[in-house]
C-alpha cells in the first residue's frame, strides 16, 4: 500500500472516531483530508456521504453517495446511503429505485426489504395525492367537519374554550399545564383551534409587515421543532406572549420533536388570543413532504386522526412567508434568493396557498442559507442555494432595509451573525433532537435603534419520549 493510502486510512479510522462521538464535522473534515489522499476510495465518500446526512446536508449526501458508486457499481451502501439522501429530500421515486438494487442483491436483508416496501407504499401514497389533487373542485376538510355535534367525554376535566369556542388566557394557561402533563386536547377543541386560526391567517399577505412603537420590543424565535418544553421554557425565561409582550416564530414547529401537535396548538392559541401581537412564520417543516418523514403526519395520526393532520396541512399553507419589521429588518425561515432584484412587493406578491415548488421565491424563502464566499453556489441541502454576502448587500440596499433574521440552521450558540452583522441566524431548539449539544437563543428588537439583544438558554428536561418516534421508519433507521 502507497504512504498515500495509508495516511488516507489513518484519516477514515480518525473521522469514524469523531462520527461514532457524534462529532460530524470533525467527521467530514477528515473524511475530506483522507479522499484528498485517495480520491478513488468508494468507502471514504460513502461515510461521508452518511456524515451529511446527520448534519442535514442532503445535497452533499445524494452527490457523494453518487461518487461512491461512480467508483465502485458494487457498493451496496453506497445505494442506501444515495437512497436515504433521496428520501430525505422528497424524492421517493428514486430513493425506490436504489431500494430495489439492494434487495435484488441481498434477497435475505430483512432491513433493505422493509425499506423497500416503506418506500415503495409512499411512491404509491404520494400518486394517489396527487390524483386527487388534479381534482380542481376539492373541498376543505373544514367542509367536512361537524364540529358542533362531536361530543367531549363526561369524564374530561381539562381547559375549555369560553363558550366552547373561544380562546382566553385562562384556557391557554391551563392548556400549557395540561400539555406538560402529557395529557390531550379533546378532538372538537382542536379543531375549533384550526379553523379559527385558519381564518385569520388566510387574512394575512404573503409578507405581513409588523410595526413597533417606539420602546416597544419584539422577541424573535427561531427553529422549536417539536421541543415543547424548550418552548415553555422560553416563556419562563421571556414571559408570556401578550399585547405588551409580543412574539415572532420563524417557523419548524413541528417535526423530529415529539411534541410537535403540543408545540403547534399552544402557537396557533397564542395566535387567536393575539392575533396582532402573536405572528407565525412559514419554515420548510410547515409542509407536507417534510412532515411525512420527520413525525408530525405520524405524531397527528397517533394522538388524533388522519382527518385533522389534512387540515394542519391546509392550515399550514396560510402561514405568510415572510415579515417585515418597521419597514428595516426583514424576516424569513431560510433567506434570501437565487437571482438578484426581488423587491419585497414581489414577496407580497407570492401565491402561498400551496406545497412549495422545488425552485423560485417561495422556495428560497423557506429553504436557502448563506455562505461566506461572494456570490451564490448549489445548496448543501440539495434545494434551493446558498447566498453570499454581496448579495445579501444589493438586496437590503434596493429594498432600503437593515439587515435580515433567518433560522433554518442548528447553531451551536443558539444563533450566528455574518455578512457584516447584515444576516442573523436564531435557532431556539437547544440540544436539537437530543443529541447536538447546542444552546438555544432568542432576541429583541426594541423600536428605535432596532439592534439585537441575544439570549441564550440550555435544553431542560422532557418525559421519555424520544426525538423522531413518530417519523418515518426509513428516517429513523437511515438517520439517527
Amino acid at each position: 500500500m502507497a504512504e498515500a493510502d495509508r495516511n488516507a486510512e489513518l484519516l477514515k479510522e480518525k473521522a469514524n472516531s469523531f462520527f461514532k462521538e457524534k462529532d460530524y464535522e470533525n467527521a467530514i473534515k477528515y473524511y475530506t483530508e483522507a479522499l484528498e489522499l485517495n480520491p478513488n476510495n468508494a468507502v471514504f465518500y460513502s461515510n461521508r456521504s452518511h456524515a451529511y446526512l446527520r448534519t442535514e446536508c442532503y445535497g452533499y449526501a445524494l452527490a457523494d453517495a453518487t461518487k461512491a458508486l461512480e467508483i465502485d457499481k458494487s457498493y451496496i451502501k453506497g445505494y442506501y446511503r444515495r437512497a436515504t439522501s433521496n428520501m430525505a429530500l422528497g424524492k421517493f421515486k428514486a430513493a425506490l429505485k436504489d431500494y430495489e438494487t439492494v434487495v435484488r442483491v441481498r434477497p435475505n436483508d430483512k432491513d433493505a426489504k422493509m425499506k423497500y416496501q416503506e418506500c415503495k407504499k409512499m411512491v404509491k401514497q404520494k400518486a394517489f395525492e396527487r390524483a386527487i389533487a388534479s381534482d380542481e373542485t376539492k373541498a376543505s376538510v373544514v367542509d367536512s367537519l361537524d364540529i358542533e355535534n362531536m361530543v367531549i367525554e363526561d369524564k374530561y376535566v381539562g381547559p375549555q374554550l369560553k363558550d366552547g369556542k373561544e380562546v382566553t388566557l385562562e384556557f391557554m394557561m391551563e392548556m400549557m399545564d395540561w400539555f406538560k402533563d402529557q395529557k390531550k386536547l379533546p378532538r372538537k377543541y382542536a379543531y375549533q383551534i384550526l379553523v379559527q386560526v385558519k381564518e385569520v391567517l388566510s387574512g394575512l399577505r404573503s409578507l405581513v409587515e409588523i410595526k413597533l412603537n417606539t420602546n416597544e420590543r419584539i422577541t424573535i424565535c427561531g427553529d422549536i421543532h417539536g421541543q415543547y418544553y424548550d418552548l415553555l421554557n422560553i416563556f419562563e425565561l421571556n414571559g408570556l406572549p401578550s399585547q405588551t409582550n409580543p412574539y415572532l416564530f420563524n417557523g419548524d414547529f413541528v417535526d423530529r420533536g415529539s411534541f410537535s401537535v403540543e408545540v403547534i396548538l399552544t402557537l396557533f392559541g397564542f395566535k387567536l388570543l393575539y392575533p396582532d401581537h402573536f405572528h407565525l412564520v412559514r419554515g420548510n417543516h410547515e409542509t407536507d413532504n417534510m412532515n411525512q418523514m420527520y413525525g408530525f403526519e405520524g405524531e397527528v395520526k397517533a394522538k388524533y386522526s388522519a382527518q385533522m393532520f389534512q387540515l394542519f396541512s391546509e392550515v399550514f399553507q396560510w402561514l405568510p412567508l415572510a415579515m417585515c419589521i418597521n419597514d428595516k429588518v426583514l424576516v424569513m425561515h431560510g433567506g434570501l434568493f437565487s437571482e438578484d432584484g426581488v423587491t419585497l412587493d414581489d414577496i407580497k406578491r407570492i401565491d402561498r396557498y400551496r406545497q412549495p415548488p422545488d425552485s423560485g421565491l417561495m422556495c428560497d424563502l423557506l429553504w436557502s442559507d448563506p455562505q461566506r464566499k461572494k456570490g451564490w453556489s448549489v445548496s448543501k441541502r440539495g434545494v434551493s442555494c446558498e447566498f453570499g454576502p454581496d448579495v445579501t448587500e444589493r438586496f437590503l440596499e434596493m429594498n432600503n432595509l437593515d439587515f435580515i433574521i433567518r433560522s433554518h440552521e442548528v447553531k451551536a450558540e443558539g444563533y450566528e451573525v455574518t455578512h457584516s452583522g447584515k444576516c442573523i441566524t436564531i435557532f431556539s431548539a437547544p440540544n436539537y433532537c437530543d443529541q447536538m449539544g447546542n444552546k438555544g437563543a432568542y432576541i429583541h428588537l426594541t423600536e428605535p435603534n432596532l439592534q439585537p439583544e441575544f439570549h441564550q438558554y440550555t435544553a431542560v428536561p422532557h418525559p421519555n419520549v424520544k426525538p423522531m418516534a413518530y417519523a418515518s421508519t426509513l428516517m429513523q433507521m437511515g438517520m439517527m
